[in-house]
């Protein structure tokens, strides 16, 4: 006679949760594949630049910084401290990626990177929490500070190496692979098949673009974007399933509480803000060595601040944050590929901004937010339809306007840590 065992009701409705949450996320991968499928087509664009395993392969690169830096800013702020330092971090990043990989190779600069934007959150977490600094004005000291240290660095060590006070020599990033079979990588020096690549070359609706989408993720990846992205599962399991994690989310959230129940809560900021600026670090390290070759004064180009955004845009979470980062890096490729493909865009905010507005009006939602959905559609339809270019900066600011959207119709979904930003005392209530 076997014993009947029962599930208990808390678990079976947590798996049920996280099924019903997977599905709901491939109906919305699948749908963003249908809309840029049906924007490449109505747009008539001689190439698939839209849904091309070349343009999201370049996407997911230039992805890195700015997830990096968004990631930063999540650990940051789940510890209470808003930082606006991750650009001057990033900075920090740069030169010393660059440097260490002249000294040692790229893996030695990512290493160099990661240590010195840690020094520079260390700083901030120094201002912030020991110090009480306001956390906005700890951040612009930062930001200010950076450009002027990498000046001089580069004025001592690069001068006589063949660089400049603002530029590197050239280096080399770590070799890229490919996922045999599914995108034609090699095994063992066997040429594999390239199924992906046969899809995607047969031009059929949907389901070409839904291939070239799928290999730009597995097709000429560098080893360290496989290993920054490993960081999303590894951030989650750090942030929810640890005790580190828990005290460290305690702290952003009440941390009068996380103080009465023996949490150190000093120390945990400072965990938190430092990790932040060696993952920032990180993500400078990748631009100056993977993506650019060099480094370059000016080169992270407000991408520090594009990654606060991506953290607003993922709720403070890190697989929201990685999305918004992609958003980013395409929006990114787009300008840097293709002109007509970015004029395409306008077609594309104009069909996204249409179904929002659709939403809006099955839910019966306010009156105000349906009139500006409205405008904002007719607007963006108009303005395709009367152009047939646009300026370069378009594809820069349109994640920008997503975010604001985000902001203006998701507020009531947005969860920031409660105690984000506010200036903590031991003993204070």
């Amino acid at each position: 006679m076997t014993a009947k065992v029962t599930e208990r009701p808390g678990v079976a409705l947590t798996a049920a949760l996280l099924a019903i949450r997977r599905r709901r996320w491939l109906a919305y991968f699948l749908g963003l594949v249908l809309l840029l499928s049906t924007t490449q087509q109505f747009a008539k664009l001689t190439t698939a630049d839209l849904t091309s395993s070349g343009t999201w392969a370049i996407a997911l690169a230039w992805s890195v910084p700015i997830f990096m830096a968004g990631l930063g800013g999540l650990f940051s702020e789940r510890a209470g401290i808003v930082n606006i330092g991750l650009e001057g971090m990033l900075v920090l990043g740069t030169w010393f990626g660059a440097f260490g990989t002249l000294i040692g190779g790229p893996w030695v600069g990512m290493l160099l990177a990661g240590i010195a934007g840690a020094v520079g959150g260390l700083i901030m977490a120094v201002a912030a929490v020991g110090f009480n600094v306001d956390h906005i004005i700890a951040g612009v000291a930062i930001n200010l500070m950076a450009p002027g240290v990498t000046r001089f660095l580069a004025n001592v060590n690069f001068s006589d190496r063949g660089g400049s006070i603002t530029q590197s020599p050239g280096i080399s990033g770590v070799s890229n692979f490919s996922i045999p079979v599914l995108a034609g990588g090699e095994i063992f020096g066997w040429e594999s098949p390239d199924v992906l690549g046969s899809i995607e070359s047969a031009d059929f609706f949907f389901a070409s673009d839904l291939a070239g989408i799928l290999r730009g993720f597995m097709f000429q990846m560098s080893w360290l974007t496989l290993l920054v992205y490993a960081l999303v599962p590894i951030s989650i399991v750090v942030l929810w399933r640890t005790r580190f994690g828990l005290r460290l989310r305690s702290c952003g959230e009440h941390p009068q509480a996380a103080d009465s129940l023996g949490v150190n809560v000093y120390r945990y900021k400072y965990y938190g803000v430092t990790i932040s600026g060696a993952l920032a670090g990180l993500g400078g390290g990748f631009l100056a060595i993977q993506l650019s070759g060099l480094y370059k004064e000016g080169q992270t180009l407000g991408k520090g601040f594009i990654g606060l955004a991506t953290m607003i845009f993922g709720n403070w979470q890190p697989i929201g944050t990685a999305l918004g980062a992609i958003l980013f890096g395409f929006t990114e490729t787009l300008r840097l590929r293709d002109p007509s493909a970015a004029h395409a865009l306008l077609l594309l905010v104009a069909i996204i901004v249409g179904v929002l507005f659709l939403r809006h009006l099955a839910k019966r939602g306010s009156r105000s937010g349906l009139i500006q959905l409205g405008i904002l559609t007719a607007a963006m339809g108009f303005w395709y339809l009367s152009t047939t270019g646009v300026p370069n900066q378009l594809p820069v600011i349109t994640p920008h306007i997503a975010v604001l959207v985000v902001l203006l119709f998701g507020t009531s979904r947005l969860r920031p840590p409660a105690a984000d930003g506010q200036p903590y005392r031991k003993g204070e209530t």
